[in-house]
């Protein structure tokens, strides 16, 4: 597994190995004792999660506060998505800082988005399957959004128009009023 750092401290890339031929390819996704050496600590995921999307639909941006913080391991199936994480630390350098990466069926890119992070995709292919795994369940009660648009925080999605937003992304509060971490 190739693992590369983005320019956010804890926030990395990670692409699997592929071995193909004629027939097709083989990669192996997930690797507990790689994957754990590289984030360097014990993670027990929970819960898979799948989502499906056409294109321009903008997911996120989401993250959930503690007591129940949820990191994310994200990878796409079937597609492709220009896929985001924004620093929520308050203690980090990177507060308010955000990386990103185009992560497809293709490339077969992972992003591992830690606790303390708000995560979202924008869909860049007519649809697009997300798989992620969560340390951490889902908790309706802390679950936040952060506005995708924040001029404060400045992402560079790569879309014309206006995304598709559910009514809670609409909705979400801008980096000066959310809710962030230590």
């Amino acid at each position: 597994m190739d693992i590369q750092p983005l320019p956010i401290a804890d926030l990395l890339l990670l692409t699997p190995r592929r071995f193909g031929d004629d027939r097709g390819y083989f990669e192996e996704r997930y690797n507990r004792a790689a994957f754990e050496a590289a984030v360097g600590r014990k993670v027990e995921f929970v819960q898979d999660n799948h989502s499906r999307s056409k294109r321009n639909v903008l997911r996120g941006l989401h993250y959930q506060v503690p007591p129940t913080p949820q990191a994310k391991l994200v990878g796409v199936v079937q597609g492709e998505i220009f896929d985001v994480a924004v620093d929520l630390r308050r203690s980090s350098p990177g507060f308010g800082r955000w990386a990103g990466a185009i992560l497809s069926a293709e490339n077969g890119g992972q992003l591992w988005v830690p606790p303390g992070f708000a995560h979202g995709f924008l869909v860049l292919s007519e649809t697009a399957d997300v798989l992620y795994k969560t340390e951490g369940y889902y908790a309706p009660d802390c679950d936040r959004s952060l506005a995708w648009d924040d001029p404060t925080i400045a992402i560079d999605w790569p879309i014309e128009g206006s995304p598709l937003l559910s009514a809670k992304d609409r909705a979400a509060p801008r980096l000066e009023s959310a809710e962030t971490f230590p």
